[in-house]
């Protein structure tokens, strides 16, 4: 039955009940016999209406409040009507609970998110942003919110980019604090929204102009003495030449093959070290033995034009591949060698520091190196002069393939140089890949020596 069918009811019923009440406390007396009836009837419909207007207007008082209590109870058409309205009410609290914990986890992912992502309306006020877009845009997510985006990024770029509409392509810009590379994704959403995701790629462009310098390098240091061979290999094949000038036409091209071949083969060493796993902390190398075999490399290498002091503090190890070890202080000496004049004073020394770590010290009475350049020794083909070094057959890799070699075994290189003066080149290794072992009296004697 429906619920006015049910008032309609109650309303007759009660109207009834007043009639007759109304008949027997008035009866037929008075000028109109049908007073009393009317005059119940009316009562009754009058008390009914003021129970049914007060029930409803304490549904109202609760509904115009908060709703937190329960809903007012009681039989009939109100108390239904505030049951389902309560359940309704409670029904759509729990389901934008949940709608609310769905965004919280759906934001919270996106601040976990690497990149940065702002959201702005049809207006392109910021509707939000997370802790990454703030730090590249330099904006504050609570302060900053309906703010208009282009009052806040000015960059020409990204406004131009956000005017123009077309955004199948990313832009790329500077960050407003200059500290980094963004390429900004404009992505439109809902009903005229936009997405604006912005990614650091400082590092990425960083190794992309790496890369093209290192392509540049290589094409340019084969170039010249493939250049210098073919120029031979003509001059050979077209010109009558004499003995004498055909053996110097050889050794020059010996030369500069050889040139090639050391470009290529630390070329192949810094591939090596770059793709290969850290030297395994548990294969050991006796220090004394690795420098006194170097010590003989470096004096045949000076053959005789300098005096090379080698001191070592026998009985220790180091932890790491002997041959990248063996690589490193090969080039320092080597160093070492074509930048110091004859007569010119050469040290090799290792010891252990106080707190345990070691040291490996390639010193020189060269021409020295000028300060603004010691930052800048182990970039890759990087040259003080480049003229000189390539006279003395270097390929600008040398210091690159030591600073990996220490780095790799969790050490640094410490460069000190003054120019006219010298340099010194130090290896630290740390304490935990340096380890003392058992020696007899004899083993203990210094292997200081001098040439």
């Amino acid at each position: 039955m429906s619920w006015w069918l049910l008032r309609t009811l109650a309303a007759a019923l009660a109207a009834l009940a007043g009639a007759l009440l109304g008949q027997w406390l008035l009866g037929g007396t008075g000028p109109l016999p049908h007073t009393g009836p009317a005059l119940g009837a009316g009562l009754a419909v009058t008390v009914l209406v003021a129970v049914d207007s007060l029930k409803g207007r304490r549904l109202m008082r609760w509904l115009r409040g908060s709703q937190e209590a329960p809903a007012p109870r009681g039989r009939g058409y109100w108390g239904e009507m505030g049951y389902r309205i309560e359940r309704v009410l409670r029904l759509r609290e729990r389901e934008l609970e949940r709608e609310r914990g769905r965004l919280e986890q759906f934001l919270s992912g996106i601040e976990a998110s690497p990149n940065g992502v702002l959201m702005l309306d049809a207006n392109d006020q910021i509707d939000w942003c997370n802790s990454v877009a703030a730090d590249h845009f330099g904006l504050d997510p609570v302060r900053d919110r309906r703010q208009r985006v282009t009052n806040l990024i000015r960059s020409p770029a990204f406004v131009s980019h956000l005017q123009a509409g077309r955004f199948e392509q990313p832009v790329v810009l500077a960050s407003p604090l200059g500290r980094a590379t963004l390429s900004v994704l404009v992505r439109p959403y809902g009903e005229g929204a936009k997405l604006v995701l912005s990614q650091d790629i400082t590092e990425h462009e960083r190794a992309d102009g790496m890369r093209r310098d290192f392509v540049a390098n290589v094409s340019h240091e084969i170039r010249t003495p493939l250049t210098v061979l073919s120029g031979f290999v003509e001059s050979m094949a077209s010109l009558p030449l004499s003995e004498a000038e055909r053996q110097r036409v050889l050794q020059l091209m010996r030369q500069q093959t050889e040139r090639m071949q050391t470009l290529v083969g630390d070329l192949l060493t810094l591939a090596q070290l770059e793709g290969s796993p850290r030297p395994a902390p548990d294969r050991w190398t006796a220090m004394d033995m690795l420098l006194q075999r170097l010590h003989a490399d470096a004096v045949s290498l000076s053959a005789g034009r300098h005096v090379i002091r080698f001191e070592v503090e026998p009985g220790y190890e180091v932890a790491g591949n002997p041959s990248e070890l063996a690589s490193a202080i090969t080039n320092l000496v080597t160093n070492a060698v074509r930048y110091t004049p004859e007569e010119g004073r050469i040290e090799l020394a290792w010891r252990v520091r106080p707190d345990q770590s070691g040291e490996l010290e390639v010193r020189d009475t060269g021409i020295g190196i000028a300060r603004e350049h010691i930052p800048r020794l182990t970039e890759r083909f990087y040259r003080v002069d480049g003229s000189r070094s390539r006279e003395t057959g270097g390929t600008g890799l040398g210091l690159s393939i030591v600073k990996h070699v220490v780095q790799r075994h969790g050490g640094e290189l410490v460069v000190e140089s003054e120019l006219g003066r010298g340099s010194c080149f130090r290896l630290l290794l740390p304490a935990p890949r340096v380890r003392r072992v058992r020696q007899s009296a004899d083993q203990r004697a210094s292997f200081a020596s001098e040439f």
